[in-house]
């Protein structure tokens, strides 16, 4: 990108004079006009008027722009050409998202799931420079999006999550152990997970901390989330008279879930609202934050050679006309 600068703007002020030398030219142009008395005009209504009458103040305006024109020389006009290099050390993230049928509690709104689908998708969008990608497990874990710098797909792909993907149970080792094996070979400089279950595990082939053993081998740090409020939340469940609630007993295994972020020098939380959920994303968010190194390089070019030539063109044609076609007038 190119701009002007002025290395020396302060010499813009000396453009006050200018209005003051016109003042002083019109001043004396009018002391130049000579005065006589008579007692008609008639006589000189068709006289011939010279053209260098009118023209003679073209010497006037040559110099005024030659003033000006030095003006912004003494100014020190520049060309500037920057350009910036990143170096960007982003943070690779697997989010894996708990889809068991206790997700539809509505203790959140519209639901568990739906409310974790919609915090995680803010948390997507403030990180445009790391490579996320998400798991999603119940009974069993399937990968929904591999990590990615493409968020547009990511955010269409976790829109297709709902009830039924999967198999119905809470394989928590299950789903942190899928994301460890799709982030574990990652070069970033640092690997995240976020875990989000509401419940308790009781599905899978391998065991939560046997997974978190695993994660911290990698050098993977799990954050987990325990999602639901405190006591009982309403269900909903199909009968023949249409849909249902019933009260049920929100139980979340937080001795586990703090296991696996002490293993793996992770953090856990627990939110029991989605105002909370929120809150856990962003705190989440201002822990890992992506590095950034920008290096700017300027390169600037002075500019008031055309200027300066310009200035001493029209100081060329007023001299020139001075002692020329103006030689006889005053």
């Amino acid at each position: 990108m190119s701009d002007i600068t002025f290395l020396h703007p302060y010499f813009f002020w000396l453009l006050l004079i200018v209005p003051l030398y016109i003042a002083w030219y019109v001043w004396k142009q009018k002391g130049l006009q000579a005065s006589l008395q008579i007692s008609s005009i008639k006589g000189f209504a068709k006289a011939p008027t010279s053209k260098k009458v009118y023209l003679r103040h073209s010497l006037f305006v040559f110099r005024m722009l030659t003033i000006m024109l030095l003006i912004i020389v003494l100014a020190r006009p520049q060309s500037s050409n920057s350009f910036r290099n990143e170096i960007t050390e982003g943070i690779d993230i697997m989010m894996a998202l708990d889809i068991s049928s206790s997700m539809r509690a509505e203790d959140f709104k519209p639901n568990r799931l739906e409310a974790a689908k919609d915090v995680a998708s803010d948390f997507i969008k403030g990180r445009q420079n790391d490579k996320i990608g998400m798991v999603i497990y119940a009974a069993e874990s399937f990968t929904q999006c591999p990590l990615t710098t493409d968020h547009t797909v990511l955010h269409n792909l976790m829109n297709d999550i709902k009830f039924g993907m999967l198999e119905d149970g809470t394989a928590i080792g299950m789903g942190l152990a899928t994301a460890v094996q799709r982030i574990k070979d990652s070069e970033a400089k640092s690997k995240v997970i976020i875990l989000l279950s509401d419940g308790e595990n009781n599905q899978g082939e391998i065991a939560p901390r046997t997974a978190a053993e695993i994660a911290k081998t990698f050098g993977v740090r799990v954050y987990t989330v325990g999602v639901g409020t405190i006591g009982m939340a309403p269900v909903p469940f199909e009968t023949v008279f249409g849909t249902k609630y019933q009260e049920v007993e929100v139980k979340i295994d937080e001795e586990l879930l703090q296991d696996i972020a002490d293993m793996t020098d992770g953090q856990y939380f627990r939110a029991t609202n989605k105002e909370k959920l929120t809150e856990i994303y962003s705190e989440i968010d201002k822990m890992e934050k992506t590095r950034i190194e920008v290096k700017e390089y300027t390169k600037r070019k002075e500019e008031y050679l055309p200027f300066a030539l310009l200035a001493g063109l029209f100081l060329l044609l007023e001299i020139f006309l001075r002692n020329t076609v103006f030689r006889n007038l005053p």
